[in-house]
């Protein structure tokens, strides 16, 4: 049974969208734990009340990045996990901690990457006269917003979307794109090949 952790910032809607999948398709995993960086983040109220172990390491309690990533490192192996999901975490984590968990560490970024790494992505798509946009679940490396592509997802940009509009359908797409990415990770059916993942069962990496 593989473990899951994963990280979060505020509702987490993702995490809902993992953690429920997990439980109704009947993964190898378990989600083993939530963590927070905010002690009012919406998505913990959410798993405690599913039985889902929750933790905070509050961002602000400390001086430096290295000594947040070191105390989130500890409390994030305190749970065993094989696998750990950023989950809308909105921290920026050092080379050392992602090294640490080289080739175990998934997030999720709302763009096509490697377009518009960063914040505002709908705006900037948006600004560039994008015809399309979308969604991107790939394997965390120390540059911010970048790693081997696990699966994305296709938006059409559509007449007289503004940003919320466009965000709105992105993260559906996401609901859906980020659920299928972890389920693979614990069935065994991606293969790092240096800067590629490949699916072994042949399925689509795309969602148009």
């Amino acid at each position: 049974m593989q473990r899951i952790v994963i990280l979060i910032s505020g509702r987490g809607s993702n995490m809902e969208a993992i953690a429920g999948r997990c439980a109704e398709q009947g993964w190898p995993a378990q989600v083993a734990a939530v963590i927070a960086n905010r002690p009012d983040a919406g998505g913990l109220g959410w798993a405690a009340a599913r039985g889902i172990a929750t933790a905070v390491v509050d961002h602000k309690a400390y001086t430096s990045r290295e000594a947040f990533d070191a105390e989130l490192a500890r409390t994030i192996d305190s749970f065993e996990p094989q696998l750990v999901v950023l989950a809308g975490f909105m921290r920026v984590l050092g080379a050392a901690f992602v090294r640490h968990y080289e080739g175990r560490l998934l997030n999720i970024h709302p763009s096509l990457l490697p377009a518009f790494p960063g914040l505002h992505t709908h705006r900037r798509a948006l600004q560039a006269g994008c015809k399309a946009v979308g969604a991107t679940v790939h394997f965390v490396t120390p540059e911010l917003d970048h790693g081997p592509i696990v699966m994305q997802s296709v938006v059409p940009v559509l007449p007289g979307d503004d940003e919320d509009a466009l965000s709105a359908r992105v993260l559906k797409t996401e609901h859906v794109i980020y659920p299928l990415a972890v389920r693979w990770f614990v069935e065994g059916k991606l293969k790092l090949e240096g800067a590629l993942v490949r699916q072994l069962d042949g399925a689509s990496q795309v969602l148009l």
